[in-house]
């Protein structure tokens, strides 16, 4: 694990001119000032810049996401709040997505030392829990979270429970959802095309084979993995994790749980996904990319990609692409309410922590501490953007840190926004949690550990097959069956029992 080490004038600085540095915070709307003594950042000051009583220390905060070249400057600047508030300092060690899993499963399995680490109702929470590797935080959010429990709608983490249990702390953002596309606005401007025709992906057809024959130095579609069966789009409530088979629809209101793969929706997604890829629609390298959709973004190799989205999707994926006003989005879905989305982004304490305390202390500033919240998001203020109130601009400094994970972390209503993006934007994040279809699942988390084994063996399964099917890499007529009676031969009958069993006794709980 690599280690950071705060640079000798910095410590100098803080020691010189604690007060001058608190006052900067407060200044630039963090939460200002040192903790009383007993408060739930740590304590009251002491002669060595950190809150009496803690001993210096060094927090690791691991998520999916391409490394930047600024990093360590960045964090550098991060140290300068955190030591004088708790005493600690920060390692942030971004994964790339395509190498994400695999390396979080490793860690995992080898009880390796962690502090922080992103997860998701949709990236493995429910099994990463269920393998011991997140400490449960009530207590902590009890003594050091009140900043997160004052601003965080309960919805939220009553969505992060297991049994009752929370092993996540829910980034503070929208919490409803919709599936649709982003889509590059110049092309479909330059090519003529009629985008706000699309309400279906069968309504995309035409356009795309306009994009091939136009622009054949791009692929029209972009993806790895999911497509329309996305859970987002295809509105498939997985009832605690999507790796685990058997769901019910979310727009709907039926309450039977069944395997996603033998549903009418599904199978149409996966025609459409045929019929595009065999057309040289989708990328060929589909079933096997490490990259982002990011990272294809940034590198101008695609006219469309398949997102979740909610207001302002599009210029974010456009900002961290480097690409701002270039890009837009139409959304195709209903909007929904789910666990999935409650609980879709969240931050874990791992359980190796050695001072999980702390961790919890900073998972409250970046909920409650502005400068340090857009500091990790967005950088250093004058040098990866410059500010004017609320609203930023970007610098020829912006692509050295822009990770584009603003929705990961602590409190999303604390970020900037960017000069290209709606200044209403966050009012109209509010008004997208309204009115939105909540799914009959919502609050219920299906617990594993009763069919672990079936859970493991199917999870061989799905790898060998769910990709390449869903991609269209594959004839869904002839590999479909395949794939679901490999999915039976591995125990999914068993784990659909136990989940409707679960569930049912939850909706019987509920009334």
């Amino acid at each position: 694990m690599k280690r950071r080490r705060i640079r000798l004038g910095i410590i100098i600085a803080i020691l010189a001119a604690a007060a001058m540095v608190i006052a900067a915070c407060s200044e630039a709307g963090g939460t200002g000032g040192l903790p009383d003594e007993g408060a739930p950042d740590g304590g009251s000051s002491s002669s060595d810049g950190g809150p009496t009583g803690l001993a210096p220390y060094e927090l690791t905060l691991y998520y999916p996401g391409t490394p930047q070249k600024d990093e360590r400057l960045v964090e550098e600047a991060i140290n300068q709040i955190l030591i004088p508030k708790i005493n600690a300092t920060l390692n942030i060690i971004p994964i790339e997505w395509g190498a994400w899993n695999d390396r979080m499963n490793l860690m995992i399995a080898a009880r390796e030392k962690a502090d922080i680490i992103f997860t998701a109702q949709w990236n493995g929470y429910v099994s990463h829990v269920g393998k011991g590797a997140f400490r449960e935080v009530s207590d902590l959010l009890q003594k050091h979270g009140q900043g997160i429990l004052e601003t965080l709608d309960p919805i939220f983490l009553e969505g992060a429970k297991i049994n009752g249990k929370i092993y996540g702390v829910p980034t503070n953002k929208e919490f409803a959802a919709a599936g649709g596309v982003v889509y590059d606005k110049k092309i479909a401007e330059e090519l003529g095309l009629d985008m706000r025709s699309v309400k279906t992906p069968q309504d995309l057809t035409p356009i795309l084979e306009k994009v091939k024959q136009a622009r054949p130095d791009i692929t029209p579609v972009w993806t790895n993995g999911g497509l329309f069966n996305s859970h987002y789009f295809g509105n498939y409530d997985f009832l605690g994790d999507v790796t685990i088979p058997g769901a019910i629809l979310k727009d709907r209101d039926d309450t039977t749980v069944r395997p996603v793969e033998e549903l009418e929706r599904y199978r149409e997604y996966l025609a459409i996904a045929r019929e595009w890829y065999k057309r040289g629609f989708i990328n060929q390298d589909a079933t096997t990319t490490q990259e982002s959709s990011i990272d294809v973004w940034k590198a101008r190799s695609t006219f469309l990609t398949i997102e979740s989205l909610k207001p302002g999707k599009a210029e974010e994926i456009a900002s961290s692409a480097g690409r701002s006003g270039e890009l837009d989005q139409i959304i195709m879905t209903p909007k929904t309410i789910s666990t999935s989305e409650t609980a879709g982004a969240m931050l874990a304490i791992s359980s190796t922590s050695d001072d999980p305390e702390r961790a919890m202390m900073f998972i409250n500033l970046l909920h409650t501490d502005k400068e340090l919240n857009n500091l990790l998001n967005f950088g250093i203020e004058g040098v990866h953007y410059t500010r004017k109130g609320e609203i930023i601009s970007p610098t020829e400094r912006t692509p050295d840190y822009s990770p584009g994970s603003a929705w990961m972390f602590g409190n999303q209503f604390l970020n900037y926004i960017w000069d290209s993006e709606d200044p209403e934007k966050w009012r109209k994040f509010r008004e997208f949690n309204q009115n939105a279809h909540i799914s009959p699942g919502l609050g219920f988390i299906f617990d594993s550990d009763p069919v672990k084994s079936e859970v493991g063996a199917l999870a061989n399964v799905i790898e060998q097959y769910q990709r390449a099917l869903e991609t269209g890499a594959v004839d869904p007529n002839k590999v479909l069956p395949e794939y679901l009676g490999a999915m039976r031969a591995a125990g999914l009958d068993k784990i659909i029992a136990e989940k409707q069993r679960q569930f049912d006794a939850f909706l019987a709980g509920r009334t």
